[in-house]
């Protein structure tokens, strides 16, 4: 009889488990798409600082536009325009 509740709590442990992975892991990669689309927002906006220098233009970077330019540039190139 007691190995038959070591089982059920065993399995209930590992149910908890999963179902707290699954509630938990949408945010995790959540948090690390934003943090890889901002520093590849920060790289584009160096790019542009570099190639723009000679224009005299520059983007100042921080973490608002590395963001905004990075999910632009994404969005922008999932665009399909209907002609």
């Amino acid at each position: 009889m007691e190995s038959t509740n070591t089982i059920i709590i065993f399995l209930g442990c590992i149910m908890a488990i999963i179902l707290f992975g699954k509630i938990f892991i949408l945010p995790i990669k959540m948090i690390i798409k934003l943090i890889i689309n901002s520093i590849l927002g920060g790289l584009i906006i160096i790019c542009i600082n570099w190639i723009g220098a000679a224009f005299n233009l520059h983007i100042g970077l921080n973490i608002l536009t590395s963001i905004f330019v990075r999910n632009t540039w994404n969005s922008r190139s999932h665009t399909t325009y209907n002609i």
